[in-house]
C-alpha cells in the first residue's frame, strides 16, 4: 500500500466559526485573521493505492460552483485537484473509489462536474465508486437549517443519478486495511477512515480534529451541529491516538499536514508535527 497527500487548494472561513466559543485572542496564535477576521485553511485530501484499488478520500471543493459563489471562500494558492494528482502520475480516470467522509460541500464537491457544454452534471470521476453511508446520505439530502447551506443537491444526488454510489454499513469497509470511525457532533455519521501501514496506524481526521489548534477539547468549531457530542468523541479519539501512537491526517491544517499527540499536566496536547514524507513513503 501507498500514501499520497493530495492538497486540492486553499480557502477561507471565519475565525469565529473555525473556533467556537474559544476567544479570538487565544485561537489567533495559532491561526492568525485576516483584515476581515478570515483564517486560511487547506482542504487536504489522500490518495490510497493498493494494487488495483486508487481510492481517494474527500475532493475538495470542486471548482463548477459560479464565480460570485466560489468568491465567498476566497479560494487561492497555486494547488488543485487535478495537479495533485498528475504530480504522482493519476488523472481523474484512474480513481477507483472515492470515499466521501461527509457530504459538506467542502469535502465532497469535486466529485461532480459539469460536462464540456457546462450543461449537464457528471462524475468527475468516470470509473470510481463513490463511498458514503445511508444514515449522512439522507441526513444531507433533508438538512436543518444550520447546515443547509453546505449541502448542495449538486454536488450529492447526480452522484445517485449516474448510478455510482454505494453505502456502507455499519463496521463495514472497503480494504482489510482500513477501518471506518463514526462521529456525529460535526454532522450525522462522519467516516474518519483509519488505516493501517507498514506497522502504523493513521486516521485522516476530516472535521473531527481538522487541525493542530483544535486539538484541546473546548476548541469545538461553530459549525459543529453537536459540539457537546464533538467534546466527548475528541476526548474518546485522542485517548486512543496517545494509547495506539496513531499518526493524525490533518485535512485543513493551513501547515501541517500530519501530527502526533501525547498527554501533559493539561490533557492531550500536540506531540510534534511532521511532513508526510518523514512518516510515508509515496
Amino acid at each position: 500500500m501507498k500514501l499520497y497527500p493530495i492538497n486540492t487548494g486553499h480557502f477561507k472561513l471565519d475565525g469565529g466559526a473555525m473556533f467556537g466559543v474559544v476567544p479570538k485572542v487565544l485561537w489567533q496564535r495559532a491561526n492568525p485573521a485576516d483584515e476581515n477576521n478570515l483564517c486560511t485553511w487547506a482542504m487536504r485530501s489522500l490518495l490510497v493505492e493498493d494494487g488495483d484499488m486508487l481510492m481517494l478520500i474527500d475532493t475538495g471543493i470542486g471548482d463548477k460552483q459560479s464565480e460570485k459563489f466560489l468568491s465567498y471562500y476566497y479560494l487561492h494558492g497555486e494547488d488543485s485537484l487535478d495537479l495533485s494528482l498528475a504530480r504522482y502520475g493519476f488523472g481523474k480516470e484512474d480513481i477507483t473509489d472515492v470515499f466521501l467522509t461527509h457530504l459538506h460541500l467542502d469535502h465532497c464537491g469535486g466529485c461532480i462536474a459539469y460536462d464540456p457544454s457546462r450543461e449537464h452534471l457528471i462524475p468527475a470521476f468516470p470509473n470510481a465508486t463513490f463511498w458514503s453511508n445511508e444514515a449522512h446520505w439522507n441526513w444531507a439530502l433533508d438538512p436543518n437549517p444550520r447546515e443547509g447551506a453546505s449541502f448542495l443537491k449538486e454536488n450529492i444526488l447526480p452522484m445517485q443519478e449516474c448510478g455510482q454510489l454505494k453505502f456502507l454499513a455499519e463496521g463495514e469497509s472497503i480494504h482489510p486495511d482500513i477501518d471506518v470511525l463514526l462521529v456525529h457532533g460535526h454532522t450525522e455519521a462522519q467516516m474518519l477512515p483509519r488505516i493501517k501501514i507498514d506497522g502504523v496506524t493513521v486516521v485522516f481526521m476530516a472535521d473531527l480534529i481538522p487541525s493542530t489548534a483544535h486539538i484541546p477539547l473546548p476548541y469545538v468549531m461553530g459549525y459543529d451541529v453537536r459540539p457537546l457530542l464533538t467534546i466527548e468523541e475528541k476526548a474518546t479519539f485522542l485517548r486512543q491516538a496517545v494509547d495506539r501512537d496513531y499518526y493524525l491526517f490533518l485535512q485543513h491544517d493551513p501547515v501541517n499536514e500530519i501530527c502526533t499527540v501525547e498527554d501533559t499536566a493539561k490533557g492531550v496536547r500536540l506531540k510534534e508535527v511532521l511532513r508526510f514524507t518523514e512518516v510515508f513513503e509515496g
